[in-house]
């Protein structure tokens, strides 16, 4: 079975942290989601995969040093400066994937969906699209399916008002296609399936859907990023969660301490903090709520509390970093510096001064 990863997107609602990284290599639980998602493709019967991507990603992509796989990689790029929307890379792969049913996922997905089994039964009911629907609170955020008691999507809206919403069954960026698919994309412009090519399958009666009951998150956002590496770390449950080498440090679970972190002397981490490889934290140090990604320093005497810190940060002495706080990579945060709530700090901004108020957000462009 082939798989089609769509993993060309910009993540400007991740900014300042994609800045400097596609979506689908965020880290969760020091694992980047690319990884995760190949795990899951290779214990679901895939042996192939297409990385729709612009070069740049691809290029990231090869230097994150994928470990070796039974799975082919291979890709399919978007081309220089013309965005495709979501079906303009499908249409692009086509010679890649024209010669049997295949997957495609959204690459900011982070899911336990069964894909053999939504292959199976899209195989089963003859459908030239099935999408994986998961239910949530507030659908208005996504496309919304109306779905019959035999799995056909009768009607497909894309992010109704709360009142349009047929049901709370959203779009879960994972699709299984039969080569059909391709005769409803046009070629060489940005398409939406969304909006042009699943409606119009809806109307036909070739559209079904798989309802997916179980782990499902959207991390195109921060605050969703955060909360599933927080979510899977309460999940993740071991006695060697981190290093046996530190001395009068308080490990409050559930904590990911990568074995080559250090954290000095009579410093507080968790609950609910992630630290990538080689991050220093010093002395008197108190973390919680966090996800603190590689090469971090972090020096004596600082807060941080519901933040996300990229790679290569350096953080100084005395310093406090509150909830919803996002550090771009190299950023350098001076000594005695106050971050409050919702303040953003783009890739290597040094900042010297105290930022109480998120207006100081700039846009990473």
């Amino acid at each position: 079975m082939k798989a089609l990863v769509l993993a060309g997107g910009f993540g400007t609602r991740l900014r300042p942290l994609s800045c400097t990284r596609p979506k689908i290599l965020f880290p969760i639980l020091n694992k980047p989601l690319l990884y995760w998602m190949l795990e899951k493709m290779k214990a679901n019967d895939v042996d192939e995969v297409i990385m729709a991507v612009n070069r740049q990603t691809a290029f990231q992509i090869k230097q994150s040093k994928l470990q070796k796989s039974d799975i082919k990689i291979s890709y399919s790029f978007d081309p220089p400066g013309k965005p495709l929307g979501t079906g303009g890379p499908v249409k692009r792969a086509e010679k890649l994937l024209r010669n049997d049913d295949f997957l495609a996922l959204n690459g900011d997905i982070f899911t336990d969906i069964n894909y053999a089994e939504l292959m199976k039964f899209h195989k089963k009911v003859g459908a030239i699209a099935t999408i994986a629907l998961h239910k949530v609170d507030d659908p208005s955020r996504y496309g919304v399916a109306e779905l019959a008691d035999d799995g056909r999507i009768l009607r497909f809206i894309e992010k109704p008002t709360a009142k349009m919403a047929p049901s709370n069954l959203i779009n879960a960026g994972v699709y299984a296609f039969n080569p059909k698919i391709f005769e409803y994309i046009p070629k060489g412009r940005k398409v939406s399936m969304e909006r042009e090519v699943f409606p119009k399958l809806a109307e036909q009666g070739a559209l079904y859907g798989y309802v997916h009951d179980g782990l499902w998150s959207d991390i195109g956002e921060v605050k969703e990023y955060l909360q599933i590496n927080l979510y899977m770390l309460s999940l993740y449950s071991c006695d060697t969660c981190a290093p046996k080498h530190f001395d009068n440090v308080e490990l409050k679970k559930p904590v990911l301490i990568d074995d080559k972190s250090f954290v000095g002397n009579d410093s507080i981490i968790g609950p609910n903090v992630i630290l990538g490889s080689k991050v220093y934290v010093g002395r008197n140090v108190q973390i919680r709520n966090s996800v603190i990604m590689s090469g971090v320093e972090i020096l004596d005497n600082t807060v941080i509390d519901g933040a996300v810190i990229g790679e290569n940060v350096k953080i100084g002495r005395n310093v406090k970093i509150n909830e919803r706080c996002i550090i771009g990579d190299y950023a350098i945060i001076g000594d005695n510096v106050f971050l409050g709530e919702g303040v953003s700090i783009c890739p290597a901004k040094e900042v010297l001064e105290s930022i109480s108020s998120a207006i100081f957000n700039a846009k990473c462009w």
